[in-house]
C-alpha cells in the first residue's frame, strides 16, 4: 500500500483537485490532517462528493479550524495549539492520500511548518505545480526545501494551463519526475475526475 502527501508550491494551485483525482485513481483513503476555513465546505466533503468508488474512506481531520487563515493564526483565534504529536496517520490497509494546507512553509504553530509535519509523518511527497510567472522559482524552492529535509519526492503534477518550456526547465534542473499534467477543467465532476486520472502515471 502507498501513502502520498500532496503539497503544492503555494495556495490555490489545485491540491484538492489533484487529491480527488489521485484518491479516485488509486481507490485510496483520504485524510486532511488540518482543515482551516469553512468547515461546512471542507476539502474532505469536497472529496467525498466527487469520488465514485466505494472503497475510499474519508478519515477525520486531526484539527478543524474555523478561520480561513494560516493554520497557526486560525488555531490561535480558536484557542487551540497545533501539536504535531497529536497528528497521527490513520490506521488503514488501503492506499492513503494525505492533503496538506497551503505550501511547505505554511506555519502550524510558532516553531513548526507543514514541511515539519511531512517529515514527521515520513511519507513520500507529490508536489503540485502550476504554470504562471514565477512558478519556476516557487517550484524549485519547494523541491530544494524537500531535499534539505531529506523528504522523498515521488514527482510533480502540473495543474492547469500547459507551458512546456517552464515544465522542461523545472524537470531537467531539479531531476524530478513528471507524473502528469491535468488541464484546466471547465467543470469538475465525477466523470472528469475519473478521466483526469488517466493523465497521471505513478509507475
Amino acid at each position: 500500500m502507498v501513502k502520498y502527501f500532496i503539497t503544492g508550491i503555494g495556495t490555490g494551485i489545485g491540491k484538492t483537485l489533484i487529491s480527488t483525482i489521485l484518491t479516485e485513481k488509486l481507490k485510496a483513503d483520504y485524510w486532511k490532517p488540518i482543515q482551516s476555513g469553512d468547515l461546512e465546505t471542507s476539502d474532505s466533503k469536497t472529496i467525498a462528493s466527487l469520488i465514485s468508488n466505494n472503497l475510499t474512506v474519508i478519515h477525520p481531520e486531526s484539527y478543524r479550524l474555523t478561520q480561513p487563515l494560516s493554520p497557526h493564526l486560525s488555531a490561535k483565534l480558536d484557542g487551540i495549539h497545533i501539536n504535531l504529536d497529536q497528528i497521527v496517520i490513520p490506521e488503514t490497509t488501503n492506499n492513503l492520500i494525505i492533503e496538506g494546507a497551503g505550501g511547505l512553509m505554511v506555519p502550524l504553530n510558532e516553531n513548526e511548518l507543514i514541511v515539519d509535519l511531512i517529515k514527521k509523518l515520513d511519507v513520500e511527497v507529490i508536489l503540485i505545480s502550476q504554470n504562471y510567472l514565477g512558478s519556476i522559482n516557487h517550484t524549485l524552492l519547494s523541491i530544494n526545501l524537500l531535499n534539505q529535509y531529506n523528504i522523498k519526492i515521488k514527482g510533480i503534477i502540473f495543474n492547469g494551463e500547459e507551458n512546456l518550456e517552464t515544465e522542461r526547465f523545472i524537470l531537467q534542473y531539479s531531476k524530478t519526475k513528471k507524473l502528469g499534467s491535468v488541464p484546466s477543467l471547465k467543470k469538475i465532476d465525477k466523470l472528469n475526475v475519473i478521466s483526469s486520472g488517466n493523465l497521471i502515471s505513478l509507475d
